[in-house]
């Protein structure tokens, strides 16, 4: 199985470099990675020890945010170094100041992992939510490097509890403590021997708080949506798109913001043809005919956790997908949450809905009845009042990793 994952690594990454002559993301990716050990080798010393923090991708960066920063706060002389698995992380937070060096992880190979780790010479390793990559755990393990899962998340279905997942179940063995989400979890690391598990639940809740009580003054965004209600519909998809149509065609009276997933040009013209009478933020400006328009489309990246301060419901995109988006950074500002059907991988989405913050939808009537629901019915109060009964996880895995 070894040979075969080893193989596997090598041809994803052949494939990645194919794809980099047409594909923005591939050619990032590919381009990041290029003199990668040249790069960390001038950026970092040997002696700096320092602290690694590896995050799939952004979202996983603002998930163990929380962790990073109190850490830091309570060691402020530590050493920190990001890796990011994908560009969407990496070319959003690649000047994040707190750390000492930001980096693309080179591709999962044995030769990799192990000078990857020989430069770094991490004090320990911290990795978030689910990226469990082979090689790299093997080095920290035979370096007897501390490596911690955070905010972590295990399923029945996931390769590690089947009949044929010795190899990842061996993976699993090289971690020092896993901080679960819930009690599933623990349950099933406890069921394959690993007893290494504490539940300290999700450091998105501190993260949203903490951007609740300090959200960025967004004074073009407040002038736009003056005294008219606001739904904000963020990391929007075209199935999601095209449900807000009928939508703010029944309520002109409501504001809608559209920050959708995708910003590219391609996509920022398929929401304008289905909302002709829109206008772009990087058109937006301070004219007060502009601001008298009812659709408000953004049509750039960073602002959509802020954005929420200024709604009264929230629309939460990728649910005709693959699954929802970030439901916590708007429920964390008191509004309800509206989503599409494929959510039932996100515990949180399950957990507003039972609070009566939140409703899934499957079409153009459930949405137009949710929206109504939750126009009528104060239930915002509900959404935070969840979120902040959930806060904590980072201060009970700091006690834990600084021992």
């Amino acid at each position: 199985m070894r040979v075969l994952y080893n193989i596997g690594i090598f041809f994803y990454g052949l494939i990645i470099k194919l794809l980099a002559s047409f594909n923005t993301k591939a050619k990032l990716f590919t381009k990041g990675r290029k003199g990668i050990f040249t790069q960390i080798k001038n950026k970092l010393k040997s002696e700096d020890n320092p602290i690694w923090f590896h995050f799939a991708s952004l979202g996983e960066f603002e998930q163990g945010r929380p962790v990073l920063e109190k850490l830091k706060h309570q060691v402020p002389n530590a050493k920190i170094v990001i890796t990011f698995f994908s560009p969407s992380g990496y070319e959003v937070r690649k000047n994040y100041p707190l750390a000492d060096g930001i980096f693309y992880l080179p591709l999962d190979s044995p030769y990799n992992a192990k000078k990857f780790i020989e430069i770094v010479n991490p004090k320990m390793a911290i990795f978030t939510k689910y990226e469990f990559w082979p090689n790299y755990f093997e080095v920290l393990s035979a370096k007897h490097i501390p490596l911690y899962i955070i905010s972590g998340i295990f399923r029945k279905n996931q390769v590690f509890f089947k009949w044929y997942g010795g190899f990842y179940r061996n993976i699993l063995k090289c971690v020092s403590h896993f901080f679960v989400q819930n009690r599933e979890s623990l349950l099933l690391l406890n069921e394959i021997g690993l007893n290494n598990v504490d539940i300290s639940g999700d450091t998105r809740f501190d993260r949203v708080y903490e951007n609740a009580q300090n959200p960025k003054d967004l004074p073009i965004i407040k002038a736009f949506c003056e005294q008219s209600p606001t739904l904000i519909a963020g990391s929007t998809w075209p199935d999601d798109e095209k449900l807000l149509v009928d939508l703010a065609k029944e309520n002109p009276n409501w504001k809608l913001i559209i920050a959708p997933h995708e910003i590219h040009e391609a996509h920022i013209n398929t929401i304008i043809a289905l909302f002709p009478n829109s206008i772009k933020f990087s058109d937006l400006g301070t004219s007060n005919a502009n601001r008298q328009t009812q659709i408000l489309i953004v049509d750039n990246i960073g602002m959509l956790s802020s954005l929420y301060q200024y709604g009264k419901i929230a629309y939460i995109g990728g649910g005709f997908g693959s699954g929802i988006h970030n439901t916590l950074e708007a429920a964390a500002f008191g509004i309800p949450v509206i989503f599409g059907p494929n959510y039932h991988k996100f515990q949180e989405a399950k957990d507003l809905i039972e609070n009566n913050a939140a409703k899934s939808i499957s079409n153009q009537t459930e949405l137009t009845a949710a929206f109504e629901y939750f126009s009528k019915n104060a239930c915002g109060h509900l959404a935070k009042e969840y979120v902040m009964s959930n806060t904590g996880s980072t201060d009970k895995i700091l006690q834990e990793i600084l021992l």
